[in-house]
């Protein structure tokens, strides 16, 4: 009952990244085939295997063999957050200038894109004319889009000019309650945390900034929903 378990926990952790099983086995260096014996209960789920899922891709050991806790366990370099929200999934990483690579690499790709402004359309945010460059530093997932962030709504957490790393969430019913995301609506877009409503309808967006009050809106209202993965701060200095 105990490896049936894990092996939920796993395919809801590969369905949450929005990936296939193959490119999760791809992603933990391990044998396809043999990841596929691990769900199928032809192998079991070893502590190797979650060691490497853990190390890998920063999931919380304790949620990945228990259920308890968040996903994602603590694994930034800064840590702060207002009241019981949490963002322990994130890596906040300072880089130096030279970091952005014009010329289109292997890792993250750049878009000269403030996601908490304007009016540019859903379609056209990701667009390959808006891509000024690429990061690939580790700790930040290749397929990760990076953005630029306005406003102090999220300070201290995420600074005006700050960017984050955000990959789109596929199945918008896996909100991860006190986790930070970049909130599209149709005329408007947010970086808040996701809270739990009592109603199962609406959501709670809300602020680090404790200046900030809280917004309720349907979830029916959100039109994409992006995971902050890694927020990352540029030093002109270095």
């Amino acid at each position: 009952m105990e490896n049936e378990d894990k092996i939920v926990r796993i395919k809801t952790l590969i369905e949450s990244l929005g990936i296939t099983q193959s490119e999760f086995a791809k992603r933990i260096a391990i044998d396809a085939s043999n990841f596929s014996k691990h769900l199928t209960g032809k192998l079991p789920i070893s502590d190797s295997l979650i060691n490497k899922i853990v190390v890998e891709l920063g999931v919380s050991k304790e949620w990945l063999c228990t259920g308890n806790g968040l996903m994602y366990g603590p694994i930034q370099t800064e840590k702060t957050g207002r009241d019981n929200d949490r963002h322990t999934h994130i890596r906040t990483l300072t880089l130096p200038s030279g970091a952005i690579v014009p010329e289109i690499r292997n890792g993250a790709k750049v878009y000269g894109l403030d996601v908490t402004a304007g009016n540019l359309g859903r379609e056209r945010m990701f667009t390959d004319d808006l891509v000024i460059g690429s990061i690939d530093v580790p700790f930040i997932n290749p397929d990760c889009s990076i953005v630029k962030v306005s406003g102090d709504s999220m300070k201290p957490v995420i600074n005006n000019g700050d960017m984050i790393a955000i990959r789109e969430i596929k199945n918008p019913s896996l909100i991860f309650w006190g986790q930070i995301y970049v909130v599209l609506l149709e005329d408007y877009r947010m970086v808040k945390y996701v809270r739990k409503h009592e109603n199962p309808d609406r959501v709670i967006l809300r602020s680090e900034n404790k200046e900030y009050d809280d917004i309720e809106i349907e979830k029916r209202d959100i039109c994409d929903l992006f995971i902050v993965e890694n927020i990352i701060r540029i030093d002109n200095r270095i």
